[in-house]
Formats: structure tokens, sequence, C-alpha cells
């Protein structure tokens, strides 16, 4: 009697290495590394050139970019690439505080516009619709007009101006958190509304706001950038990136370098915000699907 053989078990395919390189969030984690070498510009620009931003050489003056200046020079001789390595920190740190502001006054707004008093509500409305009639760069104007430019006028400009939006995005949520099934539920047990407030509409409410201050940043950079290149943010010699825009826009025809390259550091770091900040939405709306 012959004995069958077996047929051997076949293995489930397993995907090929190349397959899971290539869909690799690779965008994510080049944000990733971007915001990190930023961080250590904050911290420790020294730590990513020899150079002082100040330092002047008049005979290097208007150099394109080389090995020795990778981003050229400026009419001053002073390294380009020095600079914006400094600059990261005046810029970050506009950018994080008008986003701040932004995100902080629109939480404020939208919750008592959701939740307030009737009266109170109504009146709450009524300003974010005002403010959000004003284009978020003309407020901005208007504000540093009253005020005067300066960093902490850009930070309160940018914020006030971003505001409105935010707040409606967040009113929305937490009217849509009160009137869900959990709460509905939470109600019927005969929890109280300070209660039902606190651990059901602001946590499931407010959840979307860590992508929405990702989202913001790099926002509020690339306005904050725009109001100094109008001449009405930080003043030279800074090296805020906005300000390094003003500089070299009387010398666009001749050294490109001076306004391309600083808006290309804008355009990257307000990229590498929106992609981290994307990721973070698509993981909190996975997280409440699951």
């Amino acid at each position: 009697m012959t004995a069958l053989a077996s047929a051997p078990t076949r293995r489930p395919d397993r995907p090929r290495a190349g397959a899971r390189l290539a869909r690799a969030p690779w965008g994510l984690y080049v944000s990733i590394a971007f915001a990190l070498l930023l961080l250590v510009a904050v911290v420790a620009p020294q730590a990513l050139t020899t150079h002082l931003p100040t330092a002047i050489d008049y005979q290097a003056a208007l150099q394109p970019p080389s090995l020795a200046h990778p981003f050229g020079t400026d009419e001053s001789g002073r390294d380009l690439y020095t600079r914006v390595v400094w600059g990261a920190r005046d810029s970050l740190t506009i950018g994080l505080g008008a986003a701040a502001v932004g995100v902080g006054l629109a939480l404020v707004l939208g919750t008592l516009a959701a939740l307030g008093v009737r009266p109170v509500a109504v009146v709450i409305d009524r300003l974010v619709e005002v403010l959000f009639a004003f284009p978020a760069l003309l407020l901005a104007l208007l504000l540093i007009a009253i005020a005067g430019p300066s960093a902490a006028t850009q930070v309160l400009a940018v914020g006030i101006g971003t505001a409105p939006g935010y707040a409606r995005m967040i009113r929305g949520q937490i009217l849509g958190a009160r009137n869900s099934g959990y709460v509905e539920a939470a109600t019927a047990l005969g929890h109280s509304r300070l209660r039902i407030l606190r651990a059901h509409i602001l946590p499931n409410a407010l959840r979307p706001l860590v992508a929405v201050f990702a989202l913001s940043i790099g926002q509020s950079i690339v306005w904050a950038s725009s109001l100094s290149f109008l001449g009405l943010g930080v003043a030279p010699p800074a090296s805020e990136w906005g300000a390094l825009l003003d500089a070299g826009r009387a010398y666009l025809t001749t050294a490109w370098w001076l306004v391309v390259i600083p808006g290309l550091v804008i355009v990257a770091v307000a990229l590498a915000a929106t992609t981290i900040g994307r990721h973070i939405q698509a993981r909190l709306e996975k997280g409440e699907r699951s």
C-alpha cells in the first residue's frame, strides 16, 4: 500500500522588505528629524555653526552659496547659514507663542460659545463672527498699527488673528460631544453636569487640539514671517527669518539667495509642522474609531 505524501503547508506570504519600506511614513520621519534639528538650533545654535550671526566681513559681501558659505553671504559679508540657524530661536519662539495664544484664546471663546448661558453665548458667537469676517493678516496689521511692531506684538497679533477659526471648530466639537450618546447615558445615570463636562464632554471634544496646535505652529510662523517681511516685526539686525526676507528683498535681482533660502526654510518648517500635526490627527481619529 502506497502512502500518500502529505502536501507541504504553505506559509502565508510575508510582505517584502521593499514593500514595507515603500509603505513607511518617510514624510513623518523626515519631519521629525527636521524638528529635532530645529530644536538643536534653538537650544544650542553654536553646535551647528562656528560663526557668529553678527560677524561682518565686507570683503565677502554678497557671495553666492559655496563650500565656505553654504547659504551665501549678505550685503555685510555675514554668513547667511549662521544667521538662519541663530534666527531659529526667534522665529520658533514667535511661532509657538502665537500658536499658544491663538489656540488658548480659541479654547476660551469656543467653550463659552458652546456651554455658556444664552446671553453670553450669543455675544461670544457674534464676536467670533466679527473677528472671523476680518482676514487674519489684515487684523494682525491693525493690531500692530495700534501697538507698534515688536516680537510681543507679533505673537499677540498672529494669535488673535488665527483664533476665530479655531474657536468655531472647538465650539462645533463641544456641541457634538454634548449631544452624543455617552453624554445622554451619563445624564440618565444621574451624573452631575460638572462631572459630565469634566469626564466626558471636554476630554472628547478637546482631543483634536493636540493636532490643531501642531498645525497652527506652521501657520503662525508663516504669518509672523509675512509681517516681518512687511517691516512690521522684529527690527534689524535680528536674524528672525522674516527679517532676513525683509533685508534681502532689496537684493532680489543680484543676490537671490538672501530671499530664496530663508523662504525655503520657512516653507520647510511649515511643511514639517503640518505633516506631524496631520499624523497626530490621523492617529487620534483612528483611536476614536477603534
